[in-house]
């Protein structure tokens, strides 16, 4: 038996865990999950609404995706004002009773700040383009000079993560063609220049704006690309056909700077504020630089989520985020930017390595899908994931098991990915889809009926909606409830992880506290040994005899009280 543990971190007046630790965190694509005033988009109204809903699935917090005021060209992630809420999703005193609502539920409220880039339509980018070279306006920007004899080449060979060229070229205020900006997604999102004073002081004050009304934390959107490598200098991979990390773009020495920074602003609250990071770096050792005590509190394990469903590859991913967090990781198997689990996991389930680089490409599996293949998977997959160590991360519509909407017309389509591939990429839309709330026909129970939801809902998405599944005790709604429920009950922050050698390689097991988890990604049954110490079966993800976890499904189990010695964390080695 193999220990894995954890290092947990208390707050100094209390012995019990930070609130964090152990959270499950509701994933809220705020656009998508609830309309109130009949426009077809979600909204700070709407999503009061659903509090309750999320407080009983048993969450401990939301994290909201980007509601700053903003021309939506990434629908948010192009923010223009950091201070203020954009219109189409309420005002700064829906967002003050929104914060009010989720604390009376005992519900955490956390923000998505992002900090590597901003809009074209922001003030100091729109004060950029009329300043001129040189100017400090510009300086907040990464503007330059183009190559070639006209200047009409880019500075570099930087590409976009959106497809192209990371660079546009303006029209100066004279009408000529001038500098070029440096954008790592879209042209309508000029990176920011963390090396430059005003930058730093700006977002120090943005932080202070919404920790004092009240929000809990920030989730920092690719918190690994704020700083560039001094001189901004060509990536070889872009040349030679190599591709990878671009190490000049991307995980520069500096950024630990800005997180030390926002940690102080944070810690002087008296309940201090929490950051989680997307951070998607090559290493384990790069992750963990992230997670010194007085920078980030957590940074997702993406690992896990862009693994296929084979038990030696989960396994591997799970000891790899233990191993790179200096505190309890932050989990999850979906977000806003990847097709859905059910999907994945009812696609060809190939074992080739996955590129560190790209986890939009790294996460995608390919052919036809079998959506009750994938449900099983999905379900199996969030019985494992909800018995690690840790927070987790529940992207929204995934507790209803929606699959990814391939099948939206072009025309209706608006992720940028989209649009710079030409068509090539489909994006990201399929996930971004509206919620079904019923089985009424319009919106589904979106909205009022009275506008097309933003994006259009597939006629079978009906058969998802959340009234139904409310009154299923077979639906995966009431998985997860149950799942979330039993959690609370049976698992500690401070609980590590043991793994038990199965015997089998498509079958993992591991052992937290009391509780025994078996997830079996075969084709066969598994009948769990007799010789381990195995009381009543708490849950199954599918139907089974009480000795055997089911294919493609995870069954927990009760075990004996382990006394101290065995899980002395001085000794990796338990048998």
């Amino acid at each position: 038996m193999t220990l894995l543990e954890p290092r947990v971190v208390t707050d100094s007046a209390t012995p019990t865990p930070a609130w964090w630790q152990g959270a499950v965190v509701y994933q809220v694509y705020l656009r998508s999950f609830r309309d109130s005033d009949g426009d077809g988009i979600g909204d700070l109204r709407g999503l009061i609404a659903g509090l309750t809903d999320i407080a009983a699935l048993g969450c401990d917090a939301i994290w909201l995706n980007p509601c700053y005021v903003s021309p939506q060209a990434d629908h948010g992630y192009d923010i223009a004002d950091y201070r203020a809420i954009d219109p189409t999703y309420g005002t700064l005193e829906d967002f003050d009773a929104l914060v009010a609502h989720a604390h009376r539920l005992g519900i955490r409220v956390l923000m998505d700040m992002v900090a590597n880039h901003c809009s074209v339509r922001h003030a100091w980018f729109q004060a950029a383009l009329r300043a001129g070279p040189g100017s400090r306006e510009r300086r907040r920007f990464h503007f330059a000079a183009g190559a070639g004899p006209d200047g009409e080449l880019p500075p570099n060979n930087w590409l976009s993560v959106f497809g192209g060229s990371a660079w546009t070229r303006i029209v100066e205020a004279d009408g000529q063609p001038g500098q070029w900006y440096l954008h790592s997604f879209d042209s309508a999102q000029p990176d920011l220049n963390w090396r430059n004073p005003d930058v730093a002081e700006d977002f120090r004050d943005v932080m202070r704006f919404w920790f004092d009304r009240g929000v809990d934390g920030f989730r920092i959107d690719v918190a690994h690309g704020h700083v560039k490598a001094l001189g901004l200098p060509d990536w070889p991979g872009a040349d030679d056909g190599t591709g990878g990390h671009n190490a000049a773009m991307w995980d520069q020495p500096e950024v630990h700077e800005i997180y030390r920074d926002w940690r102080a602003v944070g810690d002087a609250y008296p309940d201090p504020k929490y950051f989680v990071g997307e951070v998607w770096v090559p290493s384990a050792s790069r992750l963990s630089a992230y997670l010194r005590p007085d920078e980030l509190h957590q940074a997702f394990s993406f690992d896990l989520l862009v693994q296929p469903w084979d038990a030696a590859r989960l396994r591997e991913a799970i000891s790899t985020g233990l191993a790179a967090s200096e505190g309890p990781p932050a989990w999850t198997l979906s977000n806003h930017d990847v097709h859905r689990t059910v999907t994945r996991y009812g696609q060809a389930q190939l074992l080739d390595a996955v590129d560190p680089s790209d986890m939009i490409s790294a996460a995608r599996r390919t052919g036809s899908v079998d959506i009750a293949l994938g449900s099983r998977r999905a379900a199996a997959a969030v019985a494992m994931l909800l018995a690690l160590p840790g927070a987790v991360y529940l992207y929204q519509g995934e507790e209803l098991g929606l699959p990814e909407v391939f099948d939206l017309p072009q025309a209706s389509r608006q992720d940028p990915i989209w649009l710079r591939s030409e068509g090539a990429d489909l994006g990201r839309d399929g996930c971004r889809v509206p919620l079904p709330w019923t089985k009424d026909p319009g919106d589904f129970g979106f909205g009022s009926g009275a506008s097309a939801t933003w994006l259009p809902q597939p006629a079978w998405f009906g058969a998802y909606a959340r009234a139904a599944q409310d009154v299923d005790p077979d639906s995966m709604l009431s998985l997860y409830r149950t799942l979330l429920r039993r959690r609370r009950e049976r698992f500690a922050p401070t609980d590590p992880l043991l793994w038990l050698e199965t015997g089998v390689s498509n079958v993992l097991a591991f052992q937290r506290g009391c509780t025994l988890c078996v997830v079996n990604t075969g084709p066969d049954a598994f009948v769990v040994p007799e010789i381990w110490p195995t009381g009543e079966r708490i849950l199954a993800t599918a139907p089974a005899a009480p000795d055997n976890v089911a294919s493609d499904s995870t069954a927990w189990y009760a075990l004996p009280v382990r006394s101290p010695a065995t899980s002395d964390s001085t000794s990796p080695e338990h048998h």
